[in-house]
């Protein structure tokens, strides 16, 4: 396989994982929440628009989303200091509460299906998730 062949196949493995995941973790919150959740988490205060583009959907479904993610008290919507004009949207502490035990759902989830490897298969793992963690960090500038 060429490299960029074992990078397609990490990323189709972790779609796959993702919707096993859904599956086994009974969780019937979109995706997107948990998408526009993270990045929020991850990259802090977004514009509807930038946020619309991080998470790969239209503005109007965001401006939808965020709106129900702001009756929830998952996220906080404030004008921008800079243009009174635009709404930037921020994660509440509940907002991180759920995302965090949404992933720690996930883990628990996936668990089984990783508890036969050893010590080093874990090790690759744990190297492997640092390493694309830090490649994704610089891609979306949050290694900034």
């Amino acid at each position: 396989m060429t490299r960029a062949e074992d990078i397609a196949g990490i990323v189709i493995a972790a779609h796959a994982l993702t919707r096993v995941a859904a599956v086994a973790t009974r969780n019937d919150a979109p995706a997107t929440q948990w998408r526009a959740l993270s990045i929020l988490q991850n990259e802090g205060p977004q514009r509807i628009g930038e946020l619309a583009r991080a998470s790969r959907t239209t503005q109007p479904g965001v401006t939808r989303l965020v709106g129900q993610l702001d009756e929830a008290g998952l996220v906080r919507r404030d004008g921008d200091p800079e243009d009174s004009r635009v709404t930037l949207v921020t994660i509440t502490d509940a907002g991180a509460a759920a995302i965090d035990a949404w992933r720690a759902q996930l883990g628990e989830a996936l668990a089984p299906l990783f508890a036969d490897l050893d010590d080093d298969e874990w090790s690759a793992l744990e190297q492997a998730s640092r390493i694309l963690a830090s490649r994704a960090a610089v891609a979306t500038g949050a290694g900034r």
